[in-house]
């Protein structure tokens, strides 16, 4: 039986030599076509004979379906791209706006729940990587992407290469993770499985990277053998980094810098979960009832 591959239509494949020249990454990429894809399929046309009214209406499609707000954010970005971008007609999107997101505080675990968590992972590539990304506060696509040259012991850091928003940038090393990376780098290396110059968390194929999907299986089934009950994540560990850190009175500008921040009110809301500046605070009733 053979599989019948479909052309790209012109039209898509401007759209995506548009992208290409403004180096768009290739989540975004990917994103931004499903979109326009998904919008002709509601059409039931080409989206490039869509009206003003076409697209509100689908705007409210989406809403009546129960989209949440960040994915009918996402939409209408890749949508706002091809019609101002690609067709060159961003009067079109008049009628289409994005809408609020809720702001929602983390779930932040503990100290002693980070503690369990990482011993809890099922092998000791599992452990090494959340003990990593609890240590310096990365990103979990950052994580999976270190290479061994990554590590530099003797300034003690780590290059962070093409983080978010295809930026470099530095993270810190402490003593006791780069110990737990050399335990590793030696296991690992012993048992043929980390190449040289390699993956610093190579896949079952050492020539690819364990992929950001099997790590975060790995941290759920971690959560579950530890028996923690709270929402978790990869993410979660950037968030208990920075939250511990701001309760061990770290600067909240240097916390910015280690999570690679652009503006300080993203590490600011930070400062509303740790539980520990906030115990330290005297209510003023207290106050009413001294001497």
């Amino acid at each position: 039986m053979e599989t019948t591959i479909r052309p790209i239509s012109p039209l898509r494949q401007r759209m995506i030599e548009d992208m290409r020249m403004r180096k768009l990454g290739d989540r975004t990429q990917e994103g931004y076509v499903r979109a326009v894809r998904d919008f002709a399929k509601y059409l039931g046309r080409s989206p490039d004979t869509a009206t003003v009214e076409d697209l509100r209406n689908y705007q409210l499609y989406l809403v009546d379906h129960g989209t949440s707000p960040t994915s009918l954010n996402a939409a209408i970005c890749g949508l706002k791209f091809f019609f101002t971008v690609t067709l060159d007609r961003p009067e079109l999107m008049a009628k289409m706006q994005p809408v609020h997101l809720p702001r929602k505080l983390p779930v932040i675990l503990s100290p002693d729940e980070v503690k369990r968590l990482i011993a809890a992972a099922g092998n000791l590539k599992h452990q090494t990587a959340l003990a990593l990304a609890y240590a310096t506060g990365l990103r979990i696509s950052e994580v999976v992407s270190l290479k061994v040259p990554d590590i530099d012991s003797q300034r003690m850091t780590l290059r962070v290469e093409q983080g978010k928003g295809q930026k470099d940038r530095y993270a810190m090393l402490s003593p006791l993770l780069l110990e737990r990376l050399r335990v590793w780098w030696r296991v690992a290396r012993a048992q043929g499985k980390m190449l040289d110059g390699g993956w610093l968390f190579p896949g079952q194929d050492p020539v690819r990277h364990l992929s950001a999907r099997q790590l975060d299986r790995a941290i759920h089934a971690a959560a579950d053998e530890a028996g923690i009950e709270k929402r978790v994540s990869m993410h979660s560990l950037r968030h208990a980094f920075a939250t511990h850190l701001l309760e061990q009175k770290v600067d909240i500008r240097q916390i910015q810098v280690l999570l690679g921040h652009k503006k300080l009110e993203t590490t600011a809301l930070y400062a509303q979960v740790a539980t520990d500046i906030l115990r330290e605070v005297v209510s003023p009733l207290e106050k009413l009832n001294s001497p």
